[in-house]
C-alpha cells in the first residue's frame, strides 16, 4: 500500500518535506492555512501575497551551500527557475579580500561554496509553483489544521488530522503526520496535553530583528564593493545587506533587547534609514540617488533558539508523527540557517522512512540523525546568542573590566583567527565549509596544520597583519545614539535601577 502523508504547513519546511518525500512515491498533501500565491511574479508576490503564518515571510533571506547544493544536484530544474525568476548565486570569489586576490588560484570545491539570495516570496513562489507540479504532491490552501487524530496506546500514534476549510470540518487518515507548521503550530501542546512526553529546550536569542526591502533606480548599478563592511556587530547593533531578485535587495538591523532606546525607535522608517546612512558600509545602498525604499520597516521579536525531542533516551514517543524545521529546531535568524534546517530535517525524515517500516525506527533514527547533523550548529548559534547578550549587557555597565579568560578569547577570535581567514584563501576555504554547514563548525579549527595557521598569524601581531583587519563598520554607542538624538545614557540609568545600583 501507498503511504499517504499529511504536512501541516505548505512554508519552506513543509514545501522540502514534500520534495524530499514525493520522489519515494509516497501520496503527500500540503495542508496550508494562507491563500495560495498570486498569479503573477516576483514582484507581485511580495506586494500582495498574504501569509499570515509566516512571520518572517519579509525578512532577508539567503540560501546557505548546504541547501543550494541540495537544489543543484537533486533538483536542477528548480534551480534554473530561481534564477530565471531573478534569484541570484553569490559565488565564493565575491567572498576574496585583495589579500587573498594576490595568491589565488581557483579550485574545483569553490563552485560548491556559493548562496542563493532573494526575496523571501520570490523563493517560496518558485518552489511552491515546481512542488505543485510533482505527480503525487497536493497542496491545499485555506486549510487550517484544527488537531491531530491520536490512537492511545504506548506510545500513542497520529492517525491523521482534524482540518476545517470553508466553514466546515474533516478528517484525513493518513500513516505519516508532518508537522510543518514552526511557530505558529499547536500539534506538540495537543500531544503533550495527551501524555506525550516531548522534552525541550529553549532560551531567548536577546535581539530583536528588523528588516526594510530597497530597488535600485533605473540604471543604477550596486554600490561598488570596498573595504567598508556590508556586514558587523557593533554590539550594539548589528547590520547586513542582502542583495535580492530583480534589482531590489534589503537590510537588515538587529538590535540587543536590552537597548531598548534604540529599538523602540528603528521601526520608524526615517530611523532605519538614518542608522544606515551611518555606517559606511551602508550608507551608499540608501542613498537617494542608488535607491529607494519599496517597504515599511518589519520588525520580529520573541526569538528563541529551542530544540525538541521526539525520542528522549532514543525511545520513540509518539508513532507516525514527525517534525520538520522550527517545528524541531529553531535558532536566531540572525545566522541564517533556518531554510537550510528545513531542508535537511525533511531529507532525514526521508531517509529514515526509507530505511525502516517500523514507526519507532524510523522516528529514533530520524531524531539520532538530527542530533548528529544539527546539534552542532545549534549548539555554536546558541553559545553566540549567549555571548552577545553579556556584551550588549557590558555595554550598558559603566566601568565593566572582561575577565583575563575574556580577553584573551577575544584576541584569539579577533587578533587570530579574523586575521587569518581574510589573510589565507586555504582557510578562508575550510571555515566556509563550516559555515555552510557542509561539516562540523568547528571541525576546520580542529585540524593542526589550521590551527598553525592561526596561531602564526595571531603571533605576528597586529602591526604586521594590519591590512587584514576590517574598518570599523560604523561609530560607537553613544556617538550613534547622540547622532540620532537619542539618550546614550537613558538604558545604562535604567539597566542600573534595575540592578539596584
Amino acid at each position: 500500500m501507498t503511504e499517504r502523508v499529511l504536512v501541516i504547513g505548505a512554508g519552506m519546511a513543509g514545501l522540502w518535506t514534500a520534495l524530499a518525500l514525493a520522489p519515494t512515491g509516497r501520496q503527500v498533501t500540503l495542508l496550508e492555512r494562507d491563500p495560495p500565491p498570486p498569479e503573477g511574479g516576483a514582484d507581485e508576490a511580495f506586494d500582495t501575497w498574504t501569509r499570515r503564518g509566516v512571520g518572517h515571510l519579509r525578512h532577508s533571506h539567503a540560501f546557505l551551500a548546504r541547501l543550494r547544493l541540495i537544489i543543484r544536484d537533486e533538483h536542477p530544474e528548480l534551480l534554473a527557475e530561481l534564477l530565471a525568476a531573478g534569484c541570484r548565486d553569490l559565488g565564493f570569489e565575491g567572498g576574496l579580500t585583495d589579500i587573498h586576490k594576490r595568491a589565488y588560484v581557483p579550485a574545483s570545491v569553490d563552485r560548491d561554496l556559493a548562496v542563493l539570495t532573494s526575496r523571501r516570496t520570490t523563493l517560496e513562489l518558485v518552489i511552491r509553483r515546481y512542488v505543485e507540479r510533482q505527480a503525487n504532491v497536493t497542496v491545499r490552501s485555506g486549510v487550517f489544521v484544527k488537531a491531530v487524530t491520536i490512537a492511545p496506546g504506548a506510545p500513542a500514534t497520529v492517525t491523521g488530522v482534524v482540518v476545517e476549510a470553508d466553514g466546515a470540518s474533516e478528517i484525513l487518515s493518513a500513516e505519516i503526520v508532518v508537522d510543518a507548521a514552526g511557530r505558529t503550530s499547536g500539534a506538540v501542546e495537543q500531544l503533550r496535553e495527551a501524555g506525550v512526553a516531548i522534552p525541550e529546550e529553549s532560551e531567548a536569542c536577546g535581539i530583536l530583528y528588523f528588516t526594510r526591502h530597497y530597488r535600485l533606480n533605473p540604471g543604477v548599478a550596486e554600490p561598488e564593493r570596498t573595504r567598508n563592511p556590508l556586514t558587523g556587530d557593533l554590539e550594539y547593533l548589528k547590520f547586513g545587506v542582502f542583495p535580492a531578485d530583480n534589482g531590489c535587495f534589503s537590510i537588515t538591523l538587529c538590535v540587543p533587547e536590552i537597548e531598548e532606546e534604540l529599538r523602540k525607535k528603528v521601526v520608524d522608517p526615517a530611523m532605519f534609514d538614518a542608522i544606515c546612512a551611518r555606517l559606511p558600509g551602508l550608507a551608499p545602498w540608501v542613498d537617494s540617488k542608488v535607491a529607494t525604499p519599496i517597504s515599511r520597516v518589519f520588525g520580529m521579536g520573541d526569538l528563541s533558539s529551542r530544540w525538541r525531542d521526539f525520542a528522549p533516551e532514543g525511545r520513540a514517543a509518539v508513532l507516525g508523527f514527525f517534525a520538520v524545521g522550527d517545528s524541531v529546531v529553531r535558532s536566531n535568524p540572525l545566522y541564517g540557517r533556518g531554510c537550510s534546517f528545513a531542508a535537511v530535517s525533511a531529507h532525514l525524515l526521508r531517509d529514515a522512512v526509507q530505511m525502516f517500516e517500523n514507526p519507532a525506527a524510523r522516528l529514533e533514527a530520524y531524531q539520532r540523525r538530527l542530533a548528529a547533523e544539527l546539534r552542532p550548529y545549534y549548539d555554536g548559534m546558541r553559545d553566540q546568542d549567549r555571548s552577545a547578550i553579556r556584551r550588549a549587557r557590558h555595554a550598558l555597565t559603566p566601568g565593566h573590566q572582561p575577565s583575563l579568560k575574556g580577553r584573551l578569547t577575544k584576541a584569539f577570535l579577533e587578533d587570530g583567527v579574523a586575521v587569518a581567514v581574510r589573510s589565507d584563501v586555504e582557510l578562508f576555504r575550510a571555515a566556509l565549509r563550516g559555515f555552510h554547514m557542509l561539516e562540523d563548525p568547528q571541525a576546520w579549527l580542529k585540524r593542526p596544520r589550521n590551527l598553525a595557521k592561526v596561531l602564526g598569524y595571531w603571533a605576528r601581531g597586529k602591526d604586521r597583519n594590519a591590512e587584514a583587519y576590517r574598518p570599523r563598520g560604523g561609530p560607537d554607542r553613544e556617538e550613534m545614539l547622540t547622532g540620532l538624538g537619542l539618550s546614550p545614557q537613558a538604558d545604562i540609568e535604567r539597566v542600573a535601577l534595575a540592578r539596584g545600583g
